[in-house]
């Protein structure tokens, strides 16, 4: 594997960026450097294949990237370029992967898509060939598990992962334009806006997956069964801390607010209501926080613009990580790490020191309008224990 620019990423104790004194740092460094990536989206660890790590791209590729140095671009797993799955290539197109829990003995894995013709974002289950060498996909095999109709190009985020339970989580948009105009999100009949909860593993005909036990809604008039949580406005990732059983979402906000949220099943997070702990001002609000469940973390669009999830991170090579939740800034390229002791959160920042985001911004620019030198779109926890993240100019950094 090529090794190359070494960047230092420094913990800041506040959010100050004009006081930067370390408390903490962490070196990582670039890697896959012979690999052309454009717009990645995430990595993926394959317990079974260890050497091979699964990279996403937006455009409907996966590529197999080889630890062992043999980082070749034609080395692709899977290629829907010829599909109809991107009208517009910012916010559609291949969104998210996840591998079965028995990945090792089913070769079962799910992706998260856009199709046109009609618009919708679909869940498909997919496998590979029985090959304890190398991961080679099953031509053969497809099934469509979930199709959700979507009005609008933008807001289509989601990621399918599977919780400690063994069920699929899979977060949704609000359907996009601005503003959430059809309400979706409170919708409880829609499943747009929400976290679903699904058995991949049973049938219900004439779907092709079951509503597990214990969802909250099932039986409830004008409901979807298939919900967990609602009021979610464009879901960038779901995170499940497997120790303590919690879910992270980190939900991008609109005019004024990025925030993160721990998942209750059942729960209400507030959009189009709400944006984060404020109300959001739109004509079909009803700007009622009565019985809505507030961001653990959140902050204003003075340091970031587009909220990136993230991993709860539990590998032991750097200690002071350890069971906190790592996350980031699109816009900005500023990241966090999140810590929970009860009903106490801290929260402390760090940035990547390559071409800082500088104190003080061009005149007459404020710090969101400044060019990130780094727009995380993922954090990942690879199979060796180190932090790796994924930067949307196609770059993959991994800690040392």
């Amino acid at each position: 594997m090529k090794k190359s620019s070494l960047i230092l990423l420094t913990l800041l104790v506040n959010f100050s960026l004009v006081r930067a004194e370390p408390v903490l740092t962490l070196h990582v460094e670039q890697v896959f450097t012979d690999t052309s990536i454009d717009k990645p989206i995430q990595l993926c660890f394959p317990s079974n294949h260890p050497t091979k790590i699964l990279l996403v791209l937006q455009e409907g590729r996966i590529l197999i990237l080889s630890k062992d140095g043999e980082n070749k671009s034609e080395n692709v797993f899977l290629d829907w370029t010829d599909r109809d799955i991107i009208e517009k290539n910012f916010e559609e197109g291949l969104l998210g992967l996840a591998l079965h829990p028995s990945f090792q003995e089913n070769r079962l894995f799910y992706v998260y898509h856009t199709m046109q013709n009609p618009k919708r974002t679909v869940v498909t289950e997919l496998r590979t060939l029985n090959d304890a060498n190398q991961l080679i996909l099953d031509q053969s095999y497809e099934r469509e598990i979930i199709s959700i109709r979507q009005p609008y190009w933008n807001h289509n985020s989601g990621l399918p992962c599977f919780g400690p339970d063994g069920y699929l989580y899979l977060s949704t948009g609000d359907g996009g334009k601005a503003n959430d105009p059809n309400r979706f999100s409170q919708n409880t009949f829609s499943l747009l806006g929400k976290i679903l909860r699904i058995d991949v593993d049973s049938k219900d005909s004439p779907l092709e997956y079951k509503i597990p036990p214990g969802n909250p809604f099932i039986d409830a008039p004008g409901f979807r069964e298939e919900i967990w949580a609602i009021g979610l406005r464009n879901p960038w990732r779901l995170s499940w801390d497997y120790l303590n059983g919690n879910l992270f979402c980190a939900d991008v906000g609109q005019h004024q607010l990025e925030e993160v949220n721990l998942i209750h099943r059942g729960g209400n997070y507030g959009w189009n209501d709400q944006e984060g702990s404020r109300p959001f001002e739109f004509k079909n609000s009803t700007k009622n926080d009565s019985g809505t469940i507030k961001p653990i973390f959140e902050y204003s669009h003075d340091l970031g613009t587009s909220i990136t999830g993230g991993m709860v991170y539990q590998g032991q090579k750097h200690r002071s990580f350890i069971g906190k939740y790592i996350f980031g800034d699109w816009g900005t390229g500023r990241c966090w790490v999140l810590s929970m002791n009860g009903e106490s959160v801290t929260t402390q920042q760090f940035l990547l020191n390559e071409n800082m985001i500088p104190v003080n911004p061009p005149q007459g620019q404020s710090l969101v309008q400044s060019i990130a030198p780094f727009k995380p779109v993922n954090f990942h926890e690879g199979l060796d224990g180190e932090i790796y993240a994924l930067d949307w100019k196609g770059r993959i950094y991994r800690s040392l």
